[in-house]
């Protein structure tokens, strides 16, 4: 159905927080620690009667899973806008952002871009895309370390926003709806969209 709610869905939805991102995530709480893949695993015993399920049905469990990794993502700054390719110059208030590189400081690939593209089209929202330019580092985000943890596919994005890790950060209210928008389809309309991937999708 196209109209399925989060109530209906048959997937398991988890929302998590790690501590230490800004600090590189190596900690007992962090997105490096255990805490993930544990809890997933407690998860996955807790709806087959508390006892392990076999270890060919979790991972294929897994590898219908998908990770949204949601940071912020760095606007164009009309101050600096040679920072930024023309073509990925993500602006206030004109969607959620897909960031990607080709060294893995992101974990999105070209499968997982597409379906928070689709997803944005379902939701009618605009999706815009980042990837930082070839003679300027690349900040990271958890993506790639809980990806690599889990195997789980993962997109790394995010609202945009201007003087990320300053004292005033700003963003746009639209792009808080737009991110609030691609969530709210994310949760109930994944699965509809993921079985689809091999193919036609429904215009």
């Amino acid at each position: 159905s196209t109209n399925t709610s989060h109530a209906d869905s048959a997937d398991v939805s988890v929302m998590v927080a790690f501590d230490h991102e800004e600090v590189g995530s190596t900690s007992a709480n962090g997105a490096g620690s255990p805490v993930m893949q544990e809890a997933l695993q407690r998860i996955a015993s807790g709806l087959h009667g508390g006892t392990m399920i076999s270890p060919d049905l979790y991972s294929a469990c897994l590898r219908r899973s998908f990770i949204l990794s949601i940071d912020q993502a760095h606007a164009i700054h009309p101050n600096y806008s040679s920072k930024h390719e023309a073509a990925h110059a993500p602006q206030l208030n004109a969607g959620v952002v897909i960031k990607t590189n080709s060294n893995q400081r992101y974990a999105t690939n070209g499968i997982t871009a597409f379906v928070i593209r689709e997803l944005g089209r379902m939701a009618g929202i605009p999706i815009q895309e980042f990837v930082v330019r070839n003679d300027c580092p690349c900040g990271s985000t958890i993506g790639p370390t809980v990806s690599a943890l889990t195997g789980i596919r993962t997109v790394d994005a995010g609202m945009p926003q201007l003087s990320m890790h300053s004292c005033r950060e700003v963003m746009g209210i639209v792009d808080l709806y737009h991110g609030v928008e691609l969530f709210k389809t994310f949760f109930s309309r994944f699965r509809e969209l993921d079985n689809k991937l091999s193919k036609q999708i429904d215009p």
